[in-house]
């Protein structure tokens, strides 16, 4: 029985990856799911640099705003729609193209990655919401210094997850996989100037008012605490709004904290071994064409 066929476009924060989902899917009659941890919430456009209804040029987006950020979206949860948005996307002779910059749930998706069964400890949560990440780092690593090593020690969402399975199971065990049954192309985007790119892009979000939107999401109701758990620009821009950095400060350290996590993306990416990087458009389209044109 011949496998159905799904693209992966990956790569680091601001290197077009969401350009380049959408010329795909517009050449061979593709749908994109979102793997990113953030955009699944409404209401936090410009600080995730979510596609825009113009930038989609018809083609449908799923996995996007899902979800009030007043609420946990967990990555057992994206991994349980993520696949029957890509059942229901064969079953409607499309292209499923995953894209995203979310190491994590691209693996979590794709690989998938059999998560351990342990219920939230809203009370453990509460308590370890109050530590910055280094002490919650240095708490896992006394829990489990395996899991500790391969972590993303400036994630406190993944630091908080690891903890309370530790706490439950003993340690963090090492993950099973079962797979999304596909013939599956990993595309990885690569930027040579990838700095400025992020310099740019990040002065072109707050010129359109990512600062209101981070205000407009306190004044709904969502605390500075919880704005700040998402990291870069919603940390940054709380810290900025509550008078903590000024404005130069806000930008540069913001600006750094981009480049150092898009260091850490593709610590992550090297891992994957399938992934073919391009750094051009028409690079990606041609590994796109031959792959459609392949029967296995």
């Amino acid at each position: 029985m011949m496998k159905q066929k799904l693209i992966c476009i990956i790569g680091q924060t601001a290197t077009g990856k969401s350009d380049i989902a959408v010329a795909i899917a517009q050449k061979f009659n593709g749908e994109v799911v979102s793997a990113d941890s953030r955009q699944v919430y409404r209401g936090m456009n410009l600080g995730t640099g979510k596609i825009t209804k113009q930038e989609m040029k018809g083609i449908p987006h799923h996995m996007i705003d899902v979800i009030t950020p007043k609420r946990a979206f967990s990555a057992g949860r994206f991994q349980k729609e993520g696949k029957k948005i890509i059942e229901s996307i064969w079953k409607r002779n499309k292209l499923p193209i995953v894209c995203g910059g979310t190491g994590f749930y691209v693996s979590v998706l794709l690989d998938g990655l059999i998560l351990p069964d342990v219920k939230k400890d809203i009370k453990l949560r509460n308590t370890l919401k109050q530590k910055n990440t280094e002490e919650l780092f240095h708490i896992l690593s006394k829990l489990d210094p395996k899991r500790a090593k391969k972590i993303d020690h400036k994630n406190p969402h993944r630091l908080i997850r690891a903890i309370e399975i530790a706490k439950t199971l003993g340690n963090v065990p090492e993950l099973k996989k079962n797979p999304v049954r596909a013939d599956t192309l990993f595309i990885g985007i690569k930027r040579n100037d990838l700095k400025k790119r992020i310099h740019v892009r990040l002065l072109k979000r707050v010129r359109k008012g990512m600062i209101y939107e981070i205000q407009n999401l306190h004044d709904s109701g969502i605390t500075w605490k919880r704005l700040e758990s998402f990291g870069l620009e919603y940390a940054y821009g709380s810290l900025f709004l509550q008078k903590q950095l000024d404005k130069k400060s806000f930008l540069d350290e913001l600006e750094r904290a981009i480049i150092q996590y898009a260091k850490r993306q593709m610590t992550w990416f090297k891992k994957n071994t399938r992934i073919i990087w391009v750094s051009k458009k028409q690079e990606a389209l041609k590994l796109a064409r031959l792959f459609m044109k392949q029967v296995r």
